[in-house]
C-alpha cells in the first residue's frame, strides 16, 4: 500500500514537473556574418582599401536568449536579451554593451505586449517589411546610420496585432543611460534629468498592414536635444547640436511593397526634420527615397535589389546609390552571398557606401563602389 502511494506520489510530481516545463520555453539564436570587401575612393586622396568590415554583412552578427512563459488566461511573461558583436574582432558592438542590441521583459496578452528595457523603436520595426536589403552594409544605413540602430534605453513600448493590423508606440525617459552613443552622429543623451522632463526623450508610434499579398505602413519619430545630444546627417556636413531638450530630431516614414509568387517590390519615403531652438544654429530637411525588388530565382537563389535617392537641400548634398545582393543557401541556416553598390554623390556631398564600421569617407563629390562576398551562418 505504502509503495503505491509512493509511485502515486511520484507519478504526480513528474506530471507537475513535466507541466512546468512545457509551459516556459527559452531559445538562444543568433547570427554570424563576415567577409571580405572592396571599397573605392575610400578616403579624400581617392585610394581603395580591401578589408574585413568591422560591423556587418548582409546581417549585424549577433547573439541572444529569448523566453516565455504561460502566465495563463492567454496572458505570459517574455523577455529578450540580445549582444551584437564584430566577427572580425570578437569585441562587443553598441558602444562595448553586454546586450546593446535589445533587453527587455515584458507581458504579452491578448491585448497586445508591453514591454520594459533597451529596445527597437517603432522606425525600425514599421521599416522592417518594404526595406528587402535590411540592415545590410549596403542598405538604407548608408545614407542615414541611424535606421539599422534605431534603438532606446529607459523604453516602454506596447505592441498589439489584431487580424492583419499592426500598432505600436514606444516612449523613452533616456535614449543613451549608457552614455556610449546610442547611434551612429548621435553624441550621447543620457536624460532622466530633474527638473528638465523632455531632456534625451524619444518617442515613436507606428501603423502597417500586411496582408498575403501586399503591406503598407507608416512611422513617425521624434528625439529630443539634451546634454552632448547631435544629429549627423552623414554627409560629410559636421553634426548638428542639439544641446536644448526643446531642440528635436524627427523622422518621419511611409512605405508598402507587394508580392507576386517568388517575387516582391516594394517602396518608401522617410523624411528628416532637425528643428534647433538657437538662431545660430540652422534648421536641416532631408528626404530619403527607395525602391526595392527582390526575386527568389531557385529554391537555393534569393536575388534582390534597392535604389535610394537621398536630398538635404539645407547642406546642398545628394546622393544617389543602387545595390544588388545575389544570396546562395547551403542549407537553411547558412548561406553565401555576394554584392556590389555604387554611390554617386552631389559636388559637396562626402556619403559612404559602406555602413561596415566607417573609416572610407571619400573626397566631396566622389563616388564610390562597394564589393563584398561573405558568408552567414544562423543558429
Amino acid at each position: 500500500m505504502l509503495t503505491s502511494k509512493r509511485i502515486l506520489m511520484c507519478s504526480a510530481l513528474s506530471a507537475a514537473s513535466t507541466a512546468a516545463v512545457a509551459q516556459t520555453s527559452v531559445t538562444l539564436y543568433g547570427v554570424i556574418d563576415t567577409g571580405i570587401e572592396y571599397v573605392s575612393h575610400a578616403n579624400a586622396a581617392g585610394d581603395h582599401v580591401l578589408r574585413m568590415p568591422g560591423v556587418t554583412g548582409e546581417l549585424p552578427s549577433r547573439w541572444g536568449v529569448r523566453g516565455s512563459e504561460d502566465l495563463g488566461s492567454g496572458y505570459s511573461a517574455v523577455f529578450t536579451l540580445e549582444s551584437g558583436f564584430n566577427v572580425r574582432a570578437g569585441d562587443s558592438g553598441q558602444g562595448g554593451r553586454l546586450f546593446g542590441r535589445q533587453a527587455f521583459v515584458g507581458i504579452k496578452g491578448p491585448q497586445g505586449t508591453v514591454a520594459f528595457g533597451r529596445q527597437y523603436t517603432m522606425t525600425y520595426l514599421a521599416l522592417a517589411g518594404a526595406d528587402l536589403i535590411g540592415p545590410d552594409i549596403y542598405g538604407l544605413g548608408s545614407l542615414d546610420a541611424y535606421v539599422p540602430n534605431a534603438r532606446a534605453d529607459n523604453s516602454v513600448t506596447y505592441i498589439n496585432t489584431l487580424h492583419n493590423l499592426t500598432l505600436g508606440a514606444g516612449y523613452s525617459f533616456g535614449r543613451d543611460a549608457a552614455g556610449t552613443g546610442n547611434s551612429p552622429g548621435a553624441g550621447t543623451c543620457a536624460g532622466s534629468q530633474p527638473g528638465v522632463a523632455t531632456a534625451c526623450r524619444d518617442w515613436s508610434v507606428m501603423a502597417k498592414y500586411d496582408a498575403s499579398s501586399f503591406g503598407i505602413a507608416a512611422s513617425y519619430e521624434e528625439q529630443r536635444g539634451g546634454p552632448n545630444a547631435a544629429a549627423n546627417f552623414f554627409d560629410g556636413v559636421a553634426p548638428t547640436v542639439l544641446t536644448n531638450s526643446s531642440d528635436k530630431d524627427a523622422r518621419a516614414h511611409v512605405s508598402a511593397y507587394a508580392k507576386f509568387g517568388d517575387a516582391k517590390i516594394s517602396a518608401g519615403w522617410l523624411n528628416r526634420r532637425v528643428d534647433t531652438q538657437s538662431a545660430a544654429v540652422a534648421d536641416v530637411r532631408s528626404n530619403l527615397f527607395f525602391i526595392g525588388a527582390s526575386y527568389l530565382a531557385t529554391p537555393a537563389l534569393l536575388v534582390d535589389g534597392e535604389v535610394y535617392r537621398i536630398i538635404n537641400k539645407d547642406h546642398d548634398t545628394r546622393a544617389a546609390m543602387g545595390t544588388l545582393r545575389g544570396t546562395y543557401f547551403l542549407s537553411k541556416r547558412t548561406a553565401l552571398y555576394a554584392q556590389g553598390s555604387y554611390l554617386a554623390n552631389s559636388a559637396k556631398a562626402r556619403y559612404s557606401v559602406s555602413g561596415g564600421g566607417g573609416g572610407t569617407t571619400p573626397a566631396p563629390g566622389a563616388g564610390q563602389a562597394g564589393i563584398m562576398l561573405g558568408m552567414r551562418h544562423m543558429f
